[in-house]
């Protein structure tokens, strides 16, 4: 199958980062992830009729090779095929993103949350969340109504991907609420890496010179933040640092547990955690469209994800690294007595753009115009230190 340079260029790509997969399955990865990425949707009919079209080859062949890149070797026409092992693609994954990270910036912030598709799936994922966008690097899908802990999924991803972070860098790993519990917590620390795990306000907490206390009790109209080395939990103790906060702009003040000494810590750091969910909504209608999937096997789907993954990191590291020179916009740098009449003077969004949507433009503006194909990389922005700083509007 003939296929243009830039595909070949993609190819050499992949396989640099993610070396365990065979020719084939680098070969069709790729033309499933650059497809995703030109028409803007992972609908496998989409895909499959643009390269039909590109390739000068029928659709419904196309359309099989790339439906069998997820399926079981079983299940594939020919002898010789086999079956992605996707567990083995995230400390590599995880890997690809740290190669193109800026060598002064070895801090990593890891978000961990889950999302469902309707009654068919729940996706357990592990992202690297970066300048308001999310990538996953390791994933679980389970059926949505199936009975069962998620404990030793949660525990298998973060394993697998140990091995790609080096031990001098600072990892912090952010959960919600409903995720929090105290295996996780001790877990996070046995990998060397530090917990940042958002708890329910309803439990106790005491310090070495108090009693146990309510965590509502921390906060105050005068006292807006505090930290501090606790106690946290009456029944089951656990020593820890608790960070708390609260602003106009939450209705619910943030109670963190972390093992980083206090002066070390910010409980605004936590607000990166709501990047997966922006991760999330590109995966679905704000990108890639799979809420409209017909896939119905969880092993298949978490193949499928791979290639999901490998496009939004493609398309994230060059509209992060582009952001890096857009210049500043004068009009919202005016004074306010500068604003012409009947102008109204709002703060500017952090972005105009997401990185995922800039990302994806710039590749396309590149293939029109004939231009060397955009590789990326990744250029983090400061961690947060006040309220509202890491939640500012992106606009699509």
């Amino acid at each position: 199958m003939s296929r243009p340079s830039e595909v070949y260029q993609w190819m050499s790509t992949i396989e640099e980062h993610l070396p365990q997969l065979s020719k084939p399955q680098i070969g069709v990865l790729a033309l499933w992830s650059f497809g995703v990425v030109l028409v803007g949707s992972c609908g496998l009919t989409t895909v499959a009729g643009y390269w039909g079209k590109v390739l000068e080859q029928k659709e419904n062949t196309v359309r099989q090779r790339l439906r069998e890149w997820s399926w079981e070797a079983p299940a594939k026409a020919g002898k010789q095929r086999q079956s992605l092992v996707v567990s083995g693609c995230f400390a590599p994954l995880l890997q690809w993103i740290l190669t193109w990270w800026t060598s002064d910036e070895q801090r990593l912030a890891l978000a961990l949350d889950a999302t469902s598709l309707g009654q068919r799936f729940t996706v357990l994922a592990v992202s690297v969340v970066y300048r308001g966008c999310a990538i996953p690097v390791a994933w679980k899908i389970v059926r949505a109504m199936e009975a069962g802990s998620w404990q030793p999924h949660w525990l298998t991803l973060l394993n697998e991907l140990t091995a790609a972070v080096p031990r001098t860098w600072t990892v912090i790993v952010l959960a919600d609420r409903g995720l929090y519990a105290r295996w996780l917590f001790e877990q996070i620390q046995k990998l060397g890496w530090h917990p940042f795990l958002r708890i329910n306000p309803g439990g106790k907490f005491c310090t070495t010179d108090h009693d146990y206390r309510s965590l509502n009790t921390v906060l105050s109209e005068h006292q807006p933040f505090w930290s501090g080395t606790v106690t946290c939990f009456k029944t089951h103790p656990l020593p820890c640092t608790l960070l708390a906060g609260r602003d106009a702009e939450h209705q619910d003040a943030w109670f963190i547990l972390t093992d980083l000494p206090p002066e070390a810590a910010c409980v605004c750091w936590y607000g990166l955690r709501t990047w997966i969910e922006c991760g999330f909504k590109d995966f679905k209608r704000g990108g890639w469209q799979w809420q409209a999937t017909r896939m119905r096997d969880p092993a298949r789907v978490e193949r499928f994800w791979l290639v999901l993954a490998v496009a939004t990191l493609w398309l994230v590291s060059v509209g992060g690294e582009a952001e890096m020179s857009l210049p500043a916009s004068n009009f919202e740098a005016l004074p306010r007595a500068q604003v012409a009449p009947g102008q109204t003077h709002h703060a500017a969004p952090a972005r105009w753009l997401s990185c995922f949507r800039r990302g994806r433009l710039i590749i396309l503006a590149a293939l029109l115009m004939r231009q060397a194909l955009p590789q990326g990389g990744f250029h983090p922005e400061p961690w947060p230190t006040a309220f509202g700083a890491e939640t500012e509007k992106t606009y699509p």
